[in-house]
């Protein structure tokens, strides 16, 4: 299977709950429809009844970029917006423009990046509770290409959603890696590989997102966030030895080097990000109830290869909940059962199967991977 950010994935669809595409529909602007595209429906879409915000003693509360977990992402993989790229692509930005200015009381779908938002905002909650004046939480950015006349259909498909999205960055066009870098972002989402190898070149952690049919419901509840290890957590060090020395000599690598730690990788910060909000629940003795999950999934073996990863970890002051060391097996099964919002790994092979099992899966382009798939199209296990 390939993958591409505009294509979309084949499977049998489970609806997360979520509310209902109205993209297309020629009705009033929030009513519910009443038609073939609401079966299998989980729930009912709500009407908008006025904007939300979050107060806290002195009025609305919005953080200060250094103090919190900023996360930026496209509107791209925010919402589903197929019709509408289809739209730029065969009939140009004037014509696009049009579309989305005669549409713009219609809200898009959520998108691959949705249900891990909600999430973030359920984390959010929980923390405003125990900390009603800290400003060490989740912030949500949409940072989108397109021009601010597509702003009117932005915001109000984030009010039909009810989602807390004050900041917006639209740049017409133009490179947002800038903005992205005021904002002291800790992940970026795109569907944009480009961008994302751009971003993960001037220091940002970043992934590519894809769209697909088939998607597992998810915890309302718990976000639940799942890393690969070589060229995601960690460098690609030991990856560039299998590459070029086989397994045999990978595993002799790392048995001689389990005291060496391994250097730091593109997602590094973000999990440290994860573990410092972790920790604000320990400290009000919510360990076993915190609502912020982490997994490490790696092909690497136990025994062979993953002492060095965990003490590596360890010497970082990172926890990982959960562990899974494969030995080369396949990810999507695991991961069907973890039931992540979002699992990051840097070679294809691994998220495409990730996707065909329901798990929104991001390509993290960073490593000796992305030069091997390139000129091979394939992908080994690590």
């Amino acid at each position: 299977m390939s993958l591409d950010p505009v294509q979309v994935m084949s499977g049998q669809v489970k609806e997360l709950k979520v509310g209902p595409s109205s993209n297309g529909d020629s009705r009033g602007p929030w009513e519910e429809k009443e038609d073939q595209d609401n079966v299998g429906l989980t729930t009912k879409p709500k009407p908008v009844t006025g904007r939300r915000t979050r107060k806290v003693e002195g009025g609305v509360f919005f953080p200060k970029p250094e103090n919190a977990v900023t996360v930026a992402v496209s509107s791209r993989v925010l919402f589903r917006t197929e019709r509408e790229q289809k739209v730029f692509e065969q009939d140009g930005v004037e014509e696009y423009l049009r579309f989305q200015i005669e549409h713009e009381n219609e809200p898009f779908t959520p998108g691959p990046a949705f249900p891990f938002v909600k999430a973030l905002e359920a984390v959010n909650c929980r923390l405003r509770e125990l900390y009603p004046q800290s400003e060490e939480l989740f912030d949500i950015v949409l940072v989108t290409y397109n021009h601010a006349h597509v702003g009117i259909r932005l915001i109000n498909t984030i009010n039909h959603h009810n989602l807390f999205i004050e900041r917006f960055c639209m740049t017409g066009g133009s490179s947002p890696i800038g903005y992205l870098k005021a904002w002291q972002t800790n992940l970026y989402l795109s569907a944009d590989a480009d961008k994302v190898r751009e971003a993960l070149s001037e220091g940002i952690a970043s992934a590519t997102m894809f769209t697909s049919e088939k998607v597992t419901e998810v915890s309302e509840s718990q976000l639940r966030v799942a890393f690969d290890g070589d060229a995601v957590l960690f460098s690609d060090e030991s990856e560039r030895i299998f590459k070029a020395h086989g397994l045999d000599k990978f595993f002799e690598h790392e048995r001689d080097n389990e005291d060496t730690l391994l250097d730091h990788g593109p997602l590094k910060g973000f999990l440290e990000a994860l573990g410092k909000l972790q920790k604000k629940f320990y400290a009000k003795g919510q360990r076993l109830d915190c609502p912020i999950r982490t997994y490490l999934v790696t092909a690497r073996s136990a025994a062979s290869s993953g002492i060095r990863a965990l003490k590596t970890l360890r010497a970082w002051g990172l926890e990982i909940d959960e562990a899974l060391f494969l030995a080369g097996a396949p990810k999507g099964p695991m991961l069907e059962k973890i039931r992540p919002h979002i699992y990051f790994d840097d070679q294809m092979f691994h998220v495409e199967g990730a996707a065909e099992m329901g798990t929104v899966a991001a390509h993290v382009p960073y490593g000796i991977a992305q030069k091997h798939n390139a000129k091979q199209n394939i992908s080994v296990r690590k």
